[in-house]
């Protein structure tokens, strides 16, 4: 027997969810700050600022910048990233897991950090035409954790907060749940160390793509 439907919206963030990309943004960063003769960050503080929109994630990265100087940086990461772009690819098992929500009737959309070019490149990489309802990138909307992209898409789908579902890799992520009053899944296998995951009450956190598609299948 076939359960009640739990979310009628399930949101993904990109890069770190559904996108084996955090290494490159990582060393895309780094390149970027390499070329400009600026502080490399580590690791670490690179890997934090993925999920933001590009300008604050530099900010944040490399945060004794001259304000003038971040539009070069942002310009040299782009150039790195778009360079090695196609080495990437989607998460083992994400696609069947797609595949599976789309045939349950979720509407499902993606919240970003990505510009819109980036998002709509990745997409048609990955060949996920017609897998999303909606899409909401930091360019053409509030960077995360600011709740507008979420709100825009539960707004553009008649969803309710309590019946809307934010998956992420990041705190950013669950911040932005947060802010706009969803429930909201965190996995471990992307930017953001789990064990900040707790402070912000995800439902649960899930420590692989087949372990997500579980409690989809089961929860959602």
């Amino acid at each position: 027997m076939n359960l009640p439907r739990r979310f009628d919206l399930i949101v993904f963030d990109w890069d770190g969810t559904l996108f084996d990309s955090t290494a490159l943004i990582v060393r895309c960063i780094q390149d970027a700050c390499a070329d400009l003769g600026v502080p490399v960050p580590s690791n670490e503080a690179a890997a934090y600022v993925i999920g933001l929109g590009l300008q604050d994630a530099l900010r944040q990265a490399v945060p004794g910048l001259e304000p003038a100087s971040y539009p070069a940086l942002a310009q040299r990461y782009r150039h790195h990233y778009f360079a090695r772009q196609h080495e990437l690819s989607l998460f083992e098992g994400a696609l069947e897991m797609l595949q599976a929500l789309k045939a349950r009737h979720h509407w499902m959309a993606v919240a970003t950090g990505k510009a819109r070019r980036g998002l709509d490149e990745a997409l048609a990489h990955s060949q996920l035409a017609g897998i999303f309802d909606g899409t909401r990138t930091a360019d053409e909307t509030a960077s995360k954790p600011d709740p507008r992209m979420l709100l825009e898409l539960m707004r553009e789908f008649g969803a309710e907060p309590e019946r809307t579902l934010m998956i992420g890799d990041t705190t950013h992520d669950l911040q932005l749940a947060l802010n706009a009053g969803t429930p909201s899944l965190a996995v471990s296998y992307g930017a953001h160390s789990h064990e900040a995951f707790d402070a912000y009450g995800p439902l649960a956190v899930l420590h692989s793509t087949a372990e997500l598609h579980r409690w989809l299948i089961d929860h959602a």
